[in-house]
C-alpha cells in the first residue's frame, strides 16, 4: 500500500462520521487550548511584571559593613572610602549610614523640661550619615531641607527627623529651629523626610538624622555601618561587584552586599509558577481527550470488522490495517492540535489587548503544539490499530455477515 493510498482510506474514515470525529478531537483540542493559553499568558504576564519592575528598586544596591577585626586598627570602610566608590562608572548616588551604637536605641526629646505628667523621652534609633542620603533612598523632604556638605564640613549640630519620628516627638514645623536632645546634646532640626519614598531603607522613616561629623564628636558614632547606593538601570549587577573593591580594597571579601533581583530572573519566576501551575490542567485535558480518541477508535474498530476482514483476504497485511487506523487517529489529534493551537493564540492575544499588555508567545510552541496533538492521536490510537491487526481474515468476515 503506497502512502497517498494510506492517506485517502484514513481521511475517507476520518470524514465518514464528522460528527463523532468532531466530538472526539474536543478533548484534544481543549487540551491543546489550555496549554498555549497556560504558556502564552505565563510568558506574557511575566514580561509585563518584569515590564513593570521598579526601576528604583532595580537600582538599589547595599553594602552591609562589619565591625573590624582589630577593634585598635583602622575600620574596614571610612567616611572618606565613599569619594572612590562614586567614580565608579554607573554610580547615580551614593551615602554611607551608622547607627549609633548603644544597646537599644538612644534617649531622644524634643526639649530639655522635664513633665512628670507626660512622657517626652522616646526611644529612637539615631543615624549619622552623608550629606547624599536623599538622593539615594528616594526620599523627599516635607519641612525644612536636608544638611549639606557645608554642615557636614563644619561639624554643625543639626538634625533631620523622619517622618514618625517628628510625630513621636511632637515636631511638626522647622521654621522656628526646635532642638531635639540625644542623650542631652542638643541638635538644631533643619529638616523633616516625607512619609514617601525611603526605599532602600525603611528605618529612616523612624530615626533621627545627624551629620555624621557631628555625630562623632557629640555622640561617639563610629566609621560607618552600611553603604547605600543608587545605580544606573541595568548597572546595578556590575556595581555589586565593585563596590565592596571600591570601599574596602584590603578587606572587600568581609563586606556583604545585597542588590535586586534580576528582571528577567523575576520573568522566568512568573512564567514557572504560572506553568506549573496550569499545565497540570492542560495535561488533564489532554489525557482524558487521548482517552476518548482510544475509545471512539476502538469503537470504530468494532464496526469496520467486516472491512477489515474484506481487506484482509484482498491481500491487505497486518502492518497495513494498524497503520490506516493509526493514521486516522493521528490526523483526528493534529486536526484537534491545529485548532486548539489558533484558539490558544487567538485568547492569549484577546487576553494581552484587554489588558493593553504586549503579547508574548513562543513561535516553538505555535508549531509544536500541532504536533503534540498528533501524537496524542497516534499513542491513543496504538491499542486499538493493534487490535485491528490480529484479527484473521476468516474470523472478521464471519463476524462481519
Amino acid at each position: 500500500m503506497r502512502l497517498i493510498d494510506l492517506c485517502d482510506e484514513a481521511l475517507a474514515g476520518v470524514a465518514s462520521r464528522p460528527v463523532r470525529t468532531a466530538l472526539t478531537m474536543l478533548g484534544t483540542l481543549i487540551g491543546i487550548t489550555t496549554l498555549v493559553i497556560t504558556l502564552g499568558a505565563a510568558a506574557t504576564a511575566g514580561n509585563q511584571i518584569a515590564g513593570r519592575f521598579d526601576a528604583v528598586s532595580a537600582t538599589g544596591v547595599t553594602v552591609s559593613v562589619p565591625s573590624a577585626p582589630n577593634p585598635n586598627g583602622p575600620p574596614l570602610v571610612s567616611w572618606s572610602g565613599l569619594a572612590d566608590l562614586l567614580r565608579l562608572n554607573g554610580v547615580h548616588a551614593a551615602a554611607s549610614v551608622s547607627e549609633m551604637d548603644s544597646s537599644g536605641s538612644p534617649s531622644v526629646r524634643a526639649n530639655e523640661l522635664h513633665d512628670p505628667t507626660i512622657v517626652s523621652d522616646r526611644a529612637l534609633p539615631v543615624v549619622a550619615a552623608t550629606a547624599g542620603l536623599p538622593a539615594v533612598v528616594n526620599g523627599s523632604v516635607a519641612q525644612g531641607r536636608f544638611f549639606d556638605d557645608g554642615h557636614v564640613k563644619r561639624h554643625d549640630r543639626v538634625a533631620v527627623l523622619g517622618a514618625t519620628a517628628a510625630k513621636l516627638l511632637g515636631i511638626t514645623r522647622v521654621d522656628d529651629q526646635p532642638a531635639v536632645f540625644v542623650n542631652g546634646q542638643a541638635f538644631t532640626v533643619i529638616g523633616i523626610l516625607g512619609s514617601a519614598g525611603l526605599d532602600l531603607d525603611h528605618a529612616l522613616d523612624a530615626s533621627v538624622i545627624l551629620p555624621y561629623t557631628a555625630a562623632a564628636d557629640r555622640l561617639k558614632i563610629g566609621a560607618p555601618t552600611k553603604v547605600l547606593i543608587r545605580t544606573d538601570l541595568g548597572a546595578a549587577p556590575l556595581i555589586a561587584k565593585q563596590a565592596p573593591i571600591a570601599l574596602s580594597p584590603d578587606d572587600h571579601s568581609q563586606l556583604q552586599v545585597l542588590a535586586p533581583p534580576d528582571p528577567a530572573t523575576l520573568r522566568g519566576g512568573v512564567e514557572h509558577d504560572v506553568n506549573g501551575l496550569f499545565v497540570v490542567l492542560g495535561l488533564v485535558s489532554l489525557v482524558v481527550g487521548a482517552i476518548g480518541i482510544a475509545n471512539v477508535t476502538l469503537v470504530t474498530v468494532l464496526e469496520r470488522v467486516g472491512e477489515i476482514g474484506l481487506r484482509r483476504a484482498l491481500g491487505a497485511r497486518r502492518r497495513h490495517i494498524a497503520a490506516q487506523f493509526l493514521v486516522e487517529s493521528g490526523t483526528v489529534g493534529l486536526i484537534g492540535g491545529v485548532i486548539g493551537t489558533s484558539a490558544g493564540v487567538v485568547a492569549v492575544v484577546v487576553i494581552s489587548v484587554l489588558n493593553g499588555w504586549t503579547p508574548v508567545l513562543d513561535l516553538r510552541l505555535a508549531a509544536g503544539a500541532p504536533v503534540a496533538g498528533a501524537l496524542v492521536g497516534l499513542l491513543a490510537g496504538l491499542y486499538p490499530s493493534l487490535r485491528a491487526a490480529r484479527m484473521e481474515p476468516v474470523d472478521a468476515l464471519r463476524a462481519g455477515t
